[in-house]
């Protein structure tokens, strides 16, 4: 019997939204797409990127919520499935977080996890 995986759904949060279109908005001529990658490394064992990036190849997937776009590679996708990308500006800088149910640890920074 054949397994058939359905990820669920990505999340953009406002934040995220609103900054995806602030950065689009300083290039007209462009379409933004906020790509979100995880590679091995940082304190927990994998690690978060993010990239901006015209391309989109036909392996990702697209998730748009009020026309901002997050792109995604199918190896990420599977760590990423439930997950929350969110913008914030705080005292210690502005930047996009990844809020992930499958994270089982993190490390304090938020920018490394462990499955």
């Amino acid at each position: 019997m054949v397994e058939t995986f359905n990820p669920s759904t990505l999340n953009l949060t406002e934040g995220a939204v609103n900054k995806i279109h602030s950065l689009s908005d300083s290039d007209k001529s462009k379409e933004i797409n906020l790509r979100v990658y995880v590679t091995g490394g940082g304190c927990s064992g994998f690690q978060y990127g993010f990239s901006f990036d015209q391309e989109v190849d036909e392996e990702d997937t697209c998730v748009s919520r009020d026309g901002a776009n997050l792109v995604i590679d199918p190896l990420s996708l599977q760590y990423l499935a439930g997950s929350t990308i969110d913008y914030t500006e705080d005292l210690s800088g502005s930047k996009f977080i990844v809020k992930n149910p499958n994270a089982t640890t993190t490390c304090g920074c938020g920018e490394s996890f462990s499955i």
